[in-house]
């Protein structure tokens, strides 16, 4: 049975406890640190992203993790509120990833937790375009791309993901796909019931998009306020499509070239005679 994570951003406080757990087991490095002003005149390092509370920015080699900060306010501050959205690798049931990986280093384990393997990496990024969640990342330091693995040392022992332990508030939950799905449609009818009519779930459909993301959200706004794509669709899904177009393409610039060729030859003639 498939293990997965069930986000619930309604109750999410934007604390970065799962940042720093994920960042803690993975033994991940910091990210370069940025500063105010030039450290020679005395500027302090800083991290922040200068959007809102952000201080990572976005998914990256080193940050499997990213808290998002979304303000909807008033222009007088009186009237809006916090959006927060602990974001990571949806482990999508279909992984364009692993698809367009040409030397099968990325697989799906016996969990369904979508795993890089670092030894068979050959730091081609095909995986990164094939991404529509923009979640893989490329590292100058070795040369692979890093994502999260959902804690497959974790999961495999029995244990359930860092992220999930340091939790507050039960925000990120671990366990089977199935029971969280179950647990995920009854919290959005509790939310829809008590007046919130933009709660919905991201995901959670295993006849859906991408055959459903075995880490699935429940947003409070549309997903594209989240900055995650409203209808993800995998690049490979458009080979064909494009494929024949270029097809198409060719053949009418071949058939309006020989109709000019035509077209020349007979003026030609005509001047001739």
């Amino acid at each position: 049975m498939s293990k997965g994570m069930f986000v619930d951003t309604s109750i999410c406080t934007g604390c970065k406890a799962c940042q720093v757990a994920c960042k803690e087991w993975n033994g991940l490095d910091p990210e370069p640190a940025h500063f105010s002003k030039a450290p020679a005149d005395g500027g302090y390092a800083t991290n922040f992203s200068g959007n809102s509370y952000d201080n990572t920015g976005k998914l990256s080699a080193t940050d499997w993790r990213h808290v998002m900060f979304i303000e909807q306010f008033s222009e007088d501050r009186r009237d809006g509120r916090w959006l927060f959205m602990s974001d990571s690798c949806k482990h999508c049931n279909q992984a364009g990833c692993m698809e367009a990986c040409p030397v099968n280093a990325i697989v799906r384990t016996d969990l369904g937790n979508v795993f890089v393997l670092q030894d068979k990496c050959i730091g081609c990024r095909y995986c990164i375009a094939a991404c529509p969640f923009g979640v893989i990342s490329y590292s100058q330091v070795d040369g692979k791309v890093h994502k999260c693995t959902l804690c497959d040392d974790r999961i495999h022992a029995g244990l359930a993901t860092a992220c999930s332990k340091a939790c507050p508030t039960g925000s990120i939950e671990f366990g089977d796909v199935e029971q969280l799905r179950v647990k995920a449609n009854a919290r959005l009818a509790a939310l829809q019931s008590a007046g919130q009519d933009k709660a919905q779930l991201y995901g959670a459909d295993p006849n859906g998009d991408l055959a459903g993301l075995n880490v699935f959200y429940l947003l409070m706004d549309k997903p594209s306020v989240y900055g995650q794509p409203e209808k993800p669709v995998l690049p490979q899904k458009n080979l064909q499509t494009s494929a024949a177009l270029t097809v198409g393409a060719a053949l009418l610039t071949g058939l309006a070239a020989l109709v000019n060729f035509r077209k020349r030859g007979a003026s030609a003639s005509a001047v001739n005679k």
